[in-house]
């Protein structure tokens, strides 16, 4: 009697202050991301546009990771992977992230009548509800194999239809045949196995965050990181990183495809490519910029903002 009378004040409590405990508040969110001053959704998760995700998928993992270890982010690489669908694609969007645990009756079963009281049914469910076009859904299921999937064929369609994308998932999925008829779900994923979680009298799962900080291997990744998953691993650009990212990496595309044709041409030697430009060579790049513009595989408005940023 006093354990469920402790949990109905608890729950109150918590429905009088407005406080969803799976659910980061705005305020927090403003706060672990600060350095972001771009647009955001309403619930205040960093909102990357829609250009810098397109332009995203050209970026290599060398690439991002160079700028981000410059920036002192040391740790935003995960490979390692069991399973990945669409290996072949490339997986761009925003994070949407969530947290479970091994399942705990009491705080399992306060959660749950807290979610049922708002209208929810299964927390496995309750982050894919608040997916957006363009996301991609992060989820620590702490690695979690046999009786640990949260995720199937139907909320893999459900996650698919909401976002248009597949999912980075450090812990088993099941109905992989049907995972990999989503024709765009490309995903990253620890294992499969045929089991579920949750079953009856075997409690081994329970949501304990959306969007709040959380742990992919040895990466903490924040709601509204870029998530860039390519050939076998999956890199997580902070939000106010990711339109520098995208900038180094054409700069260092256009530069490659320069430095291959003066040496083809034979006119700079490789010793000469290979080392810091001296000044005639940046001149003679910028030049190439110029004359090339509209043959370039980079937009010609953002050449024209690198011509900008030059000296030569």
């Amino acid at each position: 009697m006093l354990k469920k009378i402790t949990i109905t004040l608890f729950l109150s409590l918590c429905m009088l202050a407005g406080v969803n405990a799976q659910q980061i508040s705005k305020e927090e969110m403003l706060f672990l991301t600060q350095k972001w001053t771009g647009e955001r959704y309403e619930d205040g998760r960093p909102k990357v546009s829609d250009d810098i995700l397109r332009r995203m998928k050209e970026v290599t993992h060398d690439e991002a990771w160079a700028v981000m270890k410059n920036e002192g982010y040391r740790y935003q690489y995960a490979d390692g992977w069991g399973l990945t669908i669409n290996p072949d694609s490339v997986l761009v969007g925003r994070a949407l992230t969530a947290t479970f645990m091994p399942g705990r009756p009491d705080i399992h079963d306060a959660i749950d009548e807290r979610g049922k009281k708002e209208g929810k049914r299964g927390q496995n469910s309750w982050p894919v509800d608040l997916l957006q076009p363009g996301d991609v859904y992060v989820v620590d299921q702490f690695g979690i194999h046999n009786g640990g999937p949260t995720i199937g064929d139907n909320v893999g369609n459900a996650i698919y239809a909401k976002s248009g994308n597949g999912i980075v998932y450090d812990g088993a999925i099941r109905d992989i045949v049907g995972l990999k008829e989503i024709g765009s779900f490309t995903s990253y994923v620890s294992s499969y196995h045929p089991s579920h979680h949750n079953q009856p009298g075997d409690l081994n799962t329970m949501l304990i965050g959306i969007n709040k900080p959380t742990r992919i291997h040895q990466v903490t990744v924040m709601a509204g990181d870029v998530v860039l998953g390519r050939d076998g691993g999956v890199s997580f650009i902070p939000a106010h990183l990711a339109e520098k990212v995208v900038v180094t990496s054409e700069v260092v595309r256009l530069r490659d495809m320069f430095g291959h044709e003066r040496l083809r041409e034979g006119k700079y030697t490789a010793g000469q490519i290979d080392t810091r430009w001296s000044d005639e060579i940046e001149k003679d790049f910028s030049q190439w910029l110029n004359d090339h513009i509209d043959e370039l595989p980079i937009a010609r408005e953002q050449i024209q903002e690198i011509l900008k940023k030059r000296t030569w």
